[in-house]
């Protein structure tokens, strides 16, 4: 029941839910400062509350599937924002949804993602791990279970497009979302925003590599979109191999994940750690002696130079295991990126 409430705050707006929480602190101070508003009453008028507002997001649901002629699954908050910006440009923001996957899928476990135990050991390992907002770790079950939801209330007749980068994050995110919709009859459009990209924005003089989708700007999605219309649904075929390499991913206990060959790889946690102390020692070099670097200095470094899209937040985690491990110094308290320096350890 209490997962049922939270996925019903999330999906209301700010002021839907500013006005439901008005309506309930009117109806309490009522009671308290009117003799004849009695405490069956309050409890009444509660529980109307409640049934309306349940009705009205319900309604809601149903009335935006009715309108909707499209929807666009994309994988992170910038992506999806940015494509949102884009459809509303074009004035199709009311006829086309969009759904954003909001995790990142590069890293940590996904064993078993779609049971609530396999979340659970998600949940745990993140935040033993990686430095994440705390609120942002207690809703994950319920943001999980809003985003399934959302995905089974579609109607059948409405056309899902599909956005991802040629990287971990969106290509796992890619193979757990056709997971989620196994079930569904829709047509299903695949669009690989890497090749896509450069196609279209390419010159003798600029080449582009786009590490994700939510590089692209709202101005170029509107190009992009345009020059995706006459695309075909993905086939049976296709969609059940990228399938069987979900449940490949599924079963895997590694927490991480890389992009190679043109294939999701699963690898040890400490696959970029020779890369870390290769690019500390670069920095150094550059130095007249061996200095501290602020580990946010180091970590910008390391992303800028990668070619796989991974985020700060799993680098920086492995950066605190090379200090842990005494390959790394470290000076101030490694509680976030802006409070600590680090430097390779001295020889000998």
């Amino acid at each position: 029941m209490i997962e049922d409430l939270k996925r019903l705050i999330q999906q209301a707006t700010e002021e839907e839910a500013k006005s439901l929480l008005l309506h309930l602190l009117f109806s309490i101070r009522l009671q308290k400062e009117t003799e004849d508003f009695t405490e069956q009453q309050l409890v009444k008028d509660l529980q109307n509350a409640y049934i309306e507002f349940h009705e009205y997001k319900k309604n809601q649901t149903l009335n935006e599937n009715e309108t909707t002629k499209k929807v666009h699954l994309l994988f992170g908050l910038s992506a999806a924002g940015s494509f949102k910006f884009a459809l509303k440009q074009m004035g199709l923001d009311k006829e086309e949804k969009v759904i954003a996957f909001t995790d990142m899928y590069s890293y940590g476990p996904v064993h078993q993602l779609h049971e609530e135990k396999g979340r659970q050991r998600r949940i745990e390992w993140l935040q033993d791990h990686i430095n994440l907002d705390d609120e942002y770790l207690d809703n994950y079950d319920s943001e999980y279970k809003a985003l399934a939801s959302k995905i089974e209330s579609l109607p059948d007749d409405i056309p899902i497009v599909i956005w991802t980068g040629e990287n971990a994050h969106e290509q796992t995110a890619l193979r757990f979302a056709l997971f989620l919709l196994k079930e569904k009859k829709n047509d299903i459009y695949l669009i690989n925003t890497s090749p896509l990209y450069k196609h279209l924005f390419d010159t003798p003089a600029l080449q582009h590599e786009l590490l994700h989708t939510g590089e692209i700007s709202p101005e170029r999605w509107a190009t992009l979109y345009r020059n995706t219309t006459e695309r075909q649904p993905i086939s049976v075929i296709e969609q059940d191999s990228l399938l069987d390499e979900w449940q490949e991913l599924n079963s895997s206990t590694e927490v991480l994940r890389i992009w190679k060959g043109k294939s999701v790889v699963s690898v040890e946690e400490d696959y970029y750690d020779n890369y870390i102390i290769r690019t500390a020692a670069r920095i150094h070099k550059k130095q007249k002696t061996k200095q501290f670097m602020k580990s946010a200095r180091l970590i910008g470094e390391l992303i800028g130079h990668l070619d796989d899209y991974l985020g700060d937040s799993f680098l920086e985690y492995r950066v605190r295991g090379l200090i842990f491990k005494g390959v790394l110094e470290i000076k101030g308290v490694p509680k976030a990126m802006r409070y600590y320096s680090v430097k390779l350890k001295q020889e000998g």
